[in-house]
């Protein structure tokens, strides 16, 4: 079990939010193998009367699902809906959600939350149709660990895999991802006392600049 997993829920840091693909992390056939047999080693009971360990038989189908069905080995994309798991884990979506912390409190897989904008048409008090954007959550984002420092055959640097995949495509069997790409910055308004202000800001600083 995690050191967060221990502390009380209001002790427990927040869940990350992240707007696109989460924090892939690549992972080659053999880290998958080693993170399989890691979990498979924790379904041995450790508590007397208990018939299994940290780690159920339900939980290693959910693990087997995300690892095998899910994760792009090259890209580390793992971002499936409860749902689509459950159908590939041929299990309930509760169980999926049961499973999941039990595979994040063993130290085996962490996750994000992934979030998007979406515009929505709203009327204001005028009668006016107005876009209003606001900001909705997605499928959780996964990582996995590999229990063997330094592996995974991870690529130097970018923290994806050079290895061939299993799924090369880097979408498949994934929930559909929209283009999440954060959007360009506001035009300042010159008109406006704070716009004014970062632009006389902006020209002082090019200014001392060019002197430099």
């Amino acid at each position: 079990m995690t050191f967060a997993a221990r502390l009380p829920a209001h002790l427990r840091p927040r869940r990350e939010k992240v707007f696109g693909e989460g924090r892939p992390r690549g992972l080659d056939r053999n880290a998958k193998v080693r993170i399989m047999h890691f979990a498979r080693a924790l379904m041995r009971p450790t508590d007397k009367g208990k018939a299994y360990g940290p780690i159920t038989a339900k939980a290693l189908a959910v693990l087997e699902a995300l690892l095998w069905g899910f994760h792009n080995a090259r890209s580390g994309l793992c971002f499936p809906s409860y749902e689509t798991i459950a159908k590939r884990a041929n299990c309930a979506r509760s169980t999926v959600a049961e499973a999941i912390k039990a595979l994040e409190e063993a130290g085996i897989l962490s996750w994000v939350n992934r979030i998007k904008r979406v515009g929505e048409r709203v009327q204001d008090l005028f009668g006016k149709w107005l876009v209003q954007t606001r900001v909705v959550r997605t499928s959780n984002a996964y990582q996995f660990t590999d229990p063997q420092p330094g592996g995974g055959g991870q690529s130097a640097g970018n923290g994806r895999n050079s290895s061939k995949s299993e799924n090369p495509s880097g979408l498949t069997n994934q929930d559909s991802l929209s283009s999440l790409s954060t959007p360009a910055p506001r035009e300042l308004d010159p008109n406006s006392e704070l716009g004014a202000a970062l632009l006389s800001f902006e020209a002082a600083f090019k200014r001392r600049n060019a002197l430099a």
